[in-house]
């Protein structure tokens, strides 16, 4: 789901339908969607409730979606102003000029000049009237009182026009857009001490298993540390949603239905990690079934790692079943279900960098699947080298190993050692790239 924007995908979501979400017999594999596929057929079904919205002030706007249009309330710049530290001039006038005062920034000049007339002026100054160009204190021999231009100087020459940048009633900023620096400094100018923005969805973190532990107990043979909820939790927050851990579930359906129903009663949306697939202890297919429409939606993607993924949504909260196996979780949270939180967001226009490399050695997918492939990176010779890593979806140190990961799609299965790779960062983190000794 790479470089598509939220409003793409939602576009096309009449475009596919699901196989039954709810056939929890086992997966037929020439019945799953691709993960594109599984997007838009969730966007069809959910009906997500529209992000809601809060005013903040502009200090606090970093890293927030804005949530209406940013509107020039006056010409940018408000009047013309010079380039260059020099002297005012009308362009026309001749090559001896007068001086006659001097501007200030910050201040209005403090006269009109004639065409033999010229007026002291900083970078930044604004012009005064009767001046069309500005020469540079270079291009000139000064002496009593009086300018020499050395050069032919062109009106319009070392001038910022009015309204070059902005006019007055001008869309500066769309609704949608993730604020960062360049934002924050626009909106400034444009006079917005506070902002509209989204409020940030609290999704609901549930991990599901009897074989779970806290992180800071000792294990027992056949338990395993919650770790995926840390993961899930840091991408969540890095995609600009507020992530609220839940009480972990047991393999039980009351257990996971009191879950649900906490985290859907104070949560805009849920992840669940554990029980998506279809084995006797997988409840979550159908206790999500239980809890209201639509329910599930998407069981089961083709994708690897991620195959047993659920999509589901109950009165306009999404619920994103995910695999309990930590590469597979992580990965389809990042690679697929991005644009389903990113529309809980309210952003509108997502693009994701992609880091381009030589393959060290060959890519390799499945022909007709799509899969996510981590990999590392270095620099040797000055050239970035993408190695691709075993995909082991149970094992949690896989993904801190990579960069990020190259997605091999249904009709490009294979990338020789040699070609160039596509790779995508995970949301604030991956392993740094490792510089050759």
């Amino acid at each position: 789901m790479e470089g598509e924007t939220t409003d793409a995908i939602m576009r096309d979501s009449s475009a596919v339908l699901p196989p039954n979400p709810h056939d929890v017999r086992g997966f037929a594999s020439d019945e799953l969607l691709a993960p594109e596929q599984a997007v838009i057929a969730f966007f069809a079904r959910a009906q997500l409730a529209p992000p809601k919205t809060e005013s903040v002030s502009l200090d606090a706007a970093a890293g927030r979606i804005l949530a209406s249009d940013a509107i020039a309330r006056e010409d940018h710049p408000t009047h013309v102003r010079s380039t260059m530290d020099g002297f005012a001039i009308l362009a026309s006038g001749g090559e001896r000029r007068s001086i006659v005062g001097e501007i200030r920034m910050g201040q209005a000049p403090p006269r009109a000049i004639g065409p033999a007339q010229t007026l002291r002026i900083p970078t930044g100054g604004a012009l005064p009237e009767g001046a069309d160009a500005v020469v540079p204190l270079e291009d000139v021999d000064e002496r009593d009182g009086t300018i020499l231009l050395r050069a032919s100087v062109e009106t319009g020459e070392n001038l910022i026009p009015r309204a070059s940048d902005m006019r007055a009633g001008e869309c500066a900023l769309q609704r949608g857009r993730r604020l960062g620096a360049p934002e924050l400094g626009l909106l400034a100018t444009l006079g917005y001490a506070t902002v509209a923005v989204f409020a940030r969805p609290r999704f609901g973190v549930i991990s599901t298993g009897d074989e779970l532990v806290e992180v800071d107990g000792p294990l027992q043979i056949g338990q395993v540390r919650d770790s995926n909820r840390y993961a899930i939790a840091a991408s969540l927050r890095a995609m600009g949603a507020d992530a609220i851990h839940l009480p972990r579930a047991i393999d039980d359906p009351d257990a996971l239905r009191r879950a649900l129903a906490q985290a859907l009663a104070e949560c805009d949306g849920v992840v669940l990690t554990g029980g998506s697939s279809v084995g006797e202890h997988d409840l979550t297919p159908r206790v999500v079934a239980e809890l209201g429409a639509p329910g599930p939606i998407v069981h089961g993607i083709r994708v690897k790692p991620g195959k047993p993924t659920l999509f589901a949504a109950i009165d306009g909260k999404p619920i994103l079943g995910l695999p309990g196996n930590p590469a597979s979780a992580l990965m389809i949270l990042e690679a697929v279900a991005r644009p389903i939180v990113t529309a809980c967001t309210g952003e509108t226009s997502v693009r994701h960098a992609t880091i381009e490399a030589t393959a060290a050695r060959p890519f390799v997918g499945r022909e007709g699947w799509t899969w996510y492939v981590p990999a590392r990176l270095s620099m040797q010779s000055g050239q970035l080298i993408a190695e691709p890593l075993r995909l082991r979806s149970a094992l949690v140190s896989l993904l801190a190993r990579a960069a990020g990961y190259v997605t091999m799609t249904e009709t490009h299965s294979r990338i020789e050692a040699g070609e160039t790779v596509q790779l995508h960062p995970f949301s604030g983190g991956g392993a740094p790239i490792e510089q050759a000794r």
